[in-house]
């Protein structure tokens, strides 16, 4: 089944200020933490450079907030199991 037509979009700022919109694709949890990945919306499908981008979701003064993953294995863990997924789906 094809999700084209049931996307979300955000957009995010980083610390300089820049806003960038992203594709939601996939949402994973692992060990009481989920993980959110994104296409970044300019992004070219001919483009070599896959581009996923994956943040966490924290809790921050009673809210939620999408952060970055500090941790290079972990990072490189839940890339993975992402990439697993969504090649699945094709």
């Amino acid at each position: 089944m094809s999700n084209d037509f049931d996307s979300d979009f955000i957009t995010i700022t980083d610390d300089d200020g820049n806003d960038y919109m992203l594709e939601h694709v996939d949402t994973l949890e692992l060990e009481d933490t989920f993980y959110m990945a994104f296409y970044p919306a300019d992004m070219d499908e001919d483009d070599d450079d896959f581009g996923l981008v994956i943040l966490k979701v924290i809790e921050e003064n009673g809210e939620e907030i999408l952060a970055t993953i500090d941790d290079d294995e972990l990072l490189e863990d839940i890339y993975g199991r992402f990439m697993e997924r969504i090649t699945d789906e094709d």
